[in-house]
């Protein structure tokens, strides 16, 4: 029954007023003073006077604060980025992710492991080349850790033994490669070749650590000969543009040469055609002229012959005048006498036959007509 609720005789129940007494709330001096006896008598101790009864409630609080700092400082906190090794006794016991987890002090340890950031390790140095030469390279690797275990209990220092592994690649790849290679043309195969051995060397060790990127930084002779190294990769790189240049050239001319070859091809094709039909088209008109020949020989060749000479005459600007009973032939420059007409005023006129002295008189008249005094000569009658 609970004491705010009225008993058999209507009045509430007071848990301080047993056995019709008021026995008021617990004193708390007592209350300690029993627990330092009961303590006491655990570890062996009699009776206990007041003071010692003092001590050992003094006692009692010390260790119960102490559990209590003990359980409140067994809380940490893991960020996001990481994952939290926990070592019981300092051996493995398991691992944690992200967020706030409790240990058991002195019991538990948490060593906290970044396993989302990139980290970058450089590594540089004198390296003597297979044609025994002396550069000075620098490599950059950038590396993140996947497992937190083995990047922590592999090795002892897993940083230092990849920074001692990146030397020993590098040296094997830069001793095998020729001074030209490393600081020209061959970097990016020196780079490749770094990244295969390095990666080769680390796997059996399980790290824990895998590789982002190999960046091949720099790669310079030593001072006392780098003015004489500057002028030779100067000299290579001059070279390379020139070939490059020239590459660019010939790829920029040949299909120009190209179109020009395929242009006058097509031309001469197309004459070639115009050719084959302008004489068939020759040898249907003179099959179509036979039958006429056969019929009219003299008045087929006297068509032929004016058709003939009318093509002639077509593209020359000059005219010659024949006179009839005669010993001079005169031209006539057309040409000249249009131009001289289109700018000299109307009133000007041109003599179209020059003065005949007296000794001509006997010529009685000038023939205008052009004649030739050629007589075609038929090869064969149809």
């Amino acid at each position: 029954m609970a004491w705010n609720e009225p008993g058999n005789n209507g009045k509430k129940n007071d848990p301080w007023k047993q056995g019709g007494r008021d026995q008021g709330p617990p004193d708390l001096d007592e209350v300690f003073r029993n627990l330092g006896k009961k303590f006491g008598g655990i570890f062996g101790g009699g009776k206990s006077s007041g003071n010692g009864g003092g001590s050992s409630a003094a006692l009692v609080v010390v260790l119960v604060v102490a559990a209590l700092v003990w359980a409140i400082s067994g809380f940490y906190t893991i960020k996001e980025s990481e994952r939290g090794v926990v070592l019981r006794f300092g051996q493995y016991h398991t691992e944690v992710g992200s967020g706030i987890h409790w240990k058991p002090t002195f019991v538990d340890t948490v060593e906290p492991v970044d396993v989302t950031s990139v980290r970058t390790l450089r590594s540089d140095g004198f390296m003597l080349t297979q044609d025994q030469n002396l550069v000075r390279v620098t490599f950059e690797i950038q590396y993140r850790v996947f497992n937190a275990r083995q990047y922590k209990f592999s090795v002892v220092d897993a940083d230092n033994s990849l920074h001692q592994a990146t030397d020993a690649a590098l040296r094997y790849v830069i001793g095998h490669s020729i001074m030209d290679d490393v600081l020209t043309r061959g970097r990016e195969v020196v780079r490749q070749n770094t990244r295969q051995e390095l990666e080769s060397i680390i796997e059996p060790y399980k790290m824990g650590i895998a590789l982002v990127d190999v960046n091949f930084r720099d790669a310079r002779p030593p001072e006392e000969v780098r003015d004489a190294f500057d002028d030779a990769i100067k000299a290579q790189e001059d070279q390379e543009r020139f070939i490059q240049e020239a590459q660019a050239y010939a790829r920029e001319l040949e299909p120009r040469a190209r179109g020009q070859v395929n242009r006058v091809m097509q031309e001469a094709e197309a004459y070639k055609q115009q050719t084959v039909l302008k004489a068939q088209g020759e040898v249907a008109r003179f099959e179509k002229l036979l039958p006429e020949y056969i019929a009219a020989p003299k008045v087929t060749r006297d068509r032929m012959y004016l058709e003939t000479m009318e093509q002639v005459y077509s593209n020359t600007s000059k005219v010659l005048v024949d006179v009839k009973n005669g010993n001079n032939i005169m031209y006539l420059p057309l040409d000249k006498m249009l131009g001289s007409g289109a700018t000299s005023s109307s009133s000007n006129s041109i003599p179209l036959m020059p003065q005949r002295s007296s000794t001509d008189n006997n010529s009685q008249s000038r023939s205008t007509d052009t004649s030739r005094n050629t007589s075609v000569r038929s090869g064969g009658r149809g």
